[in-house]
């Protein structure tokens, strides 16, 4: 039985849609926590600091040698709950791609992990960054591609033209 289930793309891809979906069809209690949480959680000080977390005009992501202290121990927190029992759901963007995925690999090491690589159109990603209206425009067309670099998957799914629960329930018929 699946333990982790990290769900992977660019900002406004529909991770944390296809996150709350699975919340709903999955049999368990899941837990679901995300990049967002982690950032959310930091210090306002972190997100005007180059040893922070900047999110430049352009949408570029900028992080510094705290945020990554801070998110190594994240990471690390996020497989104790695994390994204590709950079911986790992460929703993360692999801003350095495969590099990413290797801190994740290594803190996930011995629990049952789906990787999922959730993948939307630049353009549809963009028109909903527009719509939600509480990201740095641009920041979706810049990740929607590098996010998956060099990543391996389970399992993909693209949120271009497919609802989220729609895609929840293809990733639970894996996650069993």
């Amino acid at each position: 039985m699946t333990e982790v289930i990290v769900l992977n793309g660019g900002s406004s891809s529909g991770k944390s849609g296809i996150a709350r979906c699975l919340q709903a069809v999955l049999q368990d209690p899941w837990l679901a926590l995300g990049t967002d949480t982690l950032v959310d959680a930091m210090p306002a000080s972190m997100q005007a600091s180059d040893a922070g977390i900047e999110f430049a005009p352009d949408g570029e992501v900028i992080v510094g040698p705290e945020f990554r202290a801070l998110e190594a121990a994240w990471i690390e927190g996020v497989a104790a709950m695994a390994r204590a029992g709950a079911r986790v759901i992460v929703d993360e963007v692999f801003l350095g791609g495969a590099d990413s995925q290797q801190r994740w690999q290594e803190a996930l090491r011995d629990l049952r992990v789906l990787w999922v690589g959730v993948r939307c159109d630049s353009a549809v990603a963009a028109g909903r960054e527009i719509a939600r209206g509480d990201r740095v425009i641009g920041m979706a067309a810049s990740q929607a591609e590098v996010v998956h670099q060099g990543v391996t998957y389970d399992l993909e799914v693209d949120t271009t033209h497919t609802e989220s629960m729609e895609c929840a329930r293809a990733i639970a018929a894996r996650a069993r």
